[in-house]
């Protein structure tokens, strides 16, 4: 199996409902998000899909929370935005634009350089 492994990162704002503590009120982050594909095969070139395509898809994911509040984005007006929930939302937007045979592994969003959460199936 090999595994691909692109970072990237976006800012937004959310507040934390029902938090008991400084989180609940609006405040912002400096994203950074890493995603882990997964291909058994590789490409012609001997490639398990370019960096340039993965950090293309990822982009256009990351453009729908980048420089928002995240409480007013699909599905966060009901779901808390919390970083488990931002990490979940970007699996589910980037796996189905991956071409078959690369499957996305995983996905870390790191809302500090200390604290992230990550999504895996």
């Amino acid at each position: 199996m090999y595994e691909l492994r692109v970072q990237s990162h976006f800012s937004a704002a959310h507040a934390l409902r029902q938090y008991a503590g400084d989180c609940e009120r609006l405040h912002g982050h400096n994203w950074a998000v890493e995603v882990r594909l997964a291909a058994r095969e590789l490409d012609r070139r001997g490639l398990a899909m370019d960096f340039r395509e993965v950090k293309a898809l990822l982009g256009e994911v990351l453009e729908t929370l980048d420089h928002r509040f995240l409480n007013e984005v699909e599905p966060f007006r009901v779901d808390n935005p919390s970083t488990e929930r931002i990490a979940r939302y970007i699996y589910d937007a980037l796996a189905p634009r991956l071409p078959a045979g690369v499957t996305l592994a995983e996905v870390t969003a790191w809302e500090t350089p200390g604290c992230g959460a990550s999504y895996r199936p």
